[in-house]
Parts: C-alpha cells; sequence; structure tokens
C-alpha cells in the first residue's frame, strides 16, 4: 500500500523532485513518474502535489527550466538542476540520512539497550 501524499514529511517532495531532475532534464509528468519508477512504485506523486512544488522549487533557483519537445510532439517545460539545487539537495540528502538513521535506532531499540 502506497503512502498518501498527506503523509510524507514534510519537505520530501522538494527533495525527491530534485533528485529526479538531477537525473536528467525532464518535464513535468516526467518527473512525477521518475518519482514512481525510483521508488519502485510505492510512491504515487499526485499532479496537485507536484506542480506547485516545481513552481516553488524554480522561484527559489533551485531548478530552471526551458521549452521544448515531449516524447508525443506536444509543448513541454523541461526542468533541470541548477548549482544552487545541487547544494540543495546535497544538505537536504544529508540531513534525510541523519533523520532516518536516528530513526532507525529509536525503532530498533530494545529494551536490554534502554
Amino acid at each position: 500500500m502506497a503512502p498518501k501524499q498527506n503523509d510524507l514529511l514534510q519537505g520530501t517532495l522538494d527533495i525527491m523532485v530534485l533528485k529526479a531532475v538531477s537525473l536528467g532534464p525532464l518535464h513535468g509528468y516526467g518527473v512525477l513518474l521518475r518519482i514512481q519508477q525510483i521508488s519502485g512504485n510505492r510512491l504515487e506523486i499526485q499532479q496537485g502535489s507536484l506542480y506547485p512544488a516545481l513552481y516553488r522549487l524554480e522561484h527559489e533557483g533551485s531548478i530552471d527550466s526551458e521549452w521544448g519537445q515531449s516524447e508525443n510532439n506536444r509543448k513541454a517545460k523541461y526542468y533541470r538542476l541548477t548549482a544552487a539545487g545541487r547544494k540543495r539537495l546535497r544538505t537536504e540528502t544529508e540531513k534525510w540520512h541523519d533523520m532516518a538513521d536516528a530513526i532507525g535506532a529509536i525503532l530498533s531499540a530494545t529494551p536490554e539497550e534502554v
């Protein structure tokens, strides 16, 4: 059962978008599909959440965009990571791993360790 968007930690969508775009330029729907693919279909991002995140990340300078043609010959906005976005992705990834390690330690604690 895939977690619902509301169940994801705040800020998680931004880092997932940054990671997806770091793997190569993508149009909006492609970002959604890339996240789904990387997660092994365990995460499903809704378009209503994705596009505000793309706008927010572009507005803050973490990604930029240019218009191009999609695979089905439609006009599409393609996103790519900026230098600021690469820095943010590194920083946020480190924070995420630290938090995951802390939560993992809590969840694996035994009565003998306390």
